[in-house]
């Protein structure tokens, strides 16, 4: 396929996406273009899965082009936004001698990039990172400067805005996911369309068959739109005072699933996609949305293999209680993204927690 590009707009700290195969080789060309010079120390930080496939590869090409690359290789999985993980790289990060001129690249999924990126922001009160997406999920977290860890509490309760000198995005790395993790990955893609893009919805439709075999050409498509719906919020809101706030279809919901599971029974884009189609339930239940709008989001999302209605590991009263520790709260009240057509949503706040309560026990019962 070719190569996609396309930028975030953020004056002085606007940063390139690049997209496309096989550029985990290219990435010293494309750090030195960022302005990340070979004489700067890096530090990779990624998973045990992702490491045994690409880690040497890339301190590889790294070495050779004459950067000075160590590796910090944590556990897979949403566990690994601790506390005691973030000590453990800042620790590394010192042992490596990281200064100022440093930079922290984060190999891996929205875990890594969530992880590396916050230990980014606060070493030495803020060091360059870059993102190194390979999986499809992070073609969302990987764009827009959020960067967070969990606290048993809560999911990403602690985090910081820092955004990436560059987002390399080497799709050649989605051929070996599970299954799983590519549905995982569309639940982010589809959301894209929802909240800012019918057409795209539409497209994903008629692509849906090709897209899950993961054809390299669409792909490259799929991704270059949802980032960009992405890029054009972040660009006009890059600290959620506002417009930025409505990526977050879903996840109010989905975040509350994860945290009283402990990120274990589901996975990112699995809660989300079912806290996609409890919000387009809540639309139309309170006559915001159109009808057929929850029947439209749960087709498109089931195309692409997602689970659509209730978990059923916990009590919808357990999750409204998760729900309202979210950070999206405001003054202790619910602000949800509810959809009011495909491709237009919009933050309501104060409805009526009886309500939510009513269409989660129906889920319970159907």
């Amino acid at each position: 396929m070719t190569t996609e590009s396309l930028t975030v707009e953020l004056g002085e700290r606007s940063y390139p996406i690049v997209i496309g195969n096989g550029l985990l080789q290219q990435v010293p060309k494309l750090l030195q273009e960022a302005g990340v010079s070979s004489t700067s120390s890096l530090l990779i930080v990624t998973d045990e899965n992702v490491a045994v496939r690409y880690l040497t590869l890339l301190r590889d090409v790294l070495r050779a082009a004459g950067y000075k690359a160590s590796a910090s290789v944590i556990a897979a999985g949403e566990q690994s936004k601790s506390l005691s993980v973030y000590e453990r790289i800042m620790t590394e990060a010192i042992e490596a001698g990281l200064d100022r001129k440093s930079a922290i690249l984060a190999l891996g999924g929205g875990v890594v990039g969530d992880l590396a990126g916050f230990v980014a922001a606060t070493y030495m009160r803020g060091i360059d990172f870059v993102q190194l997406p390979t999986t499809l999920l992070a073609h969302d977290s990987s764009v827009g400067g959020k960067v967070a860890i969990n606290h048993p509490l809560g999911k990403n309760l602690i985090g910081a805005f820092h955004q990436p000198r560059v987002v390399i995005y080497d799709t050649a790395a989605l051929h070996s996911l599970p299954k799983r993790e590519v549905a995982a990955g569309f639940a982010e893609v589809v959301k894209h369309g929802l909240i800012a893009d019918e057409s795209f919805v539409d497209w994903l439709e008629e692509n849906a068959a090709q897209l899950w075999e993961l054809d390299s050409e669409l792909l490259g498509k799929a991704i270059q739109r949802g980032c960009a719906v992405k890029a054009a919020i972040v660009s006009e809101d890059e600290t959620e005072q506002g417009k930025r706030a409505l990526l977050n279809l879903g996840h109010t919901f989905g975040h509350a699933f994860e945290a009283l599971s402990q990120y274990s029974v589901l996975n990112h884009g699995e809660a989300i996609s079912i806290g996609m189609c409890l919000a387009a339930k809540v639309a139309e239940r309170i006559g915001f949305a159109e009808k057929g709008i929850y029947a439209r989001t749960e087709r498109v999302l089931r195309l692409y293999h997602l689970p659509t209605s209730w978990p059923g590991n916990v009590t919808p009263e357990a999750v409204l209680e998760a729900m309202k520790r979210d950070k999206k709260t405001i003054g202790g009240k619910l602000a949800l993204v509810l959809p009011r057509a495909i491709g237009e949503v919009e933050v309501v706040k104060d409805i009526d927690e009886q309500l939510i309560l009513t269409v989660m026990r129906e889920e319970v019962e159907a």
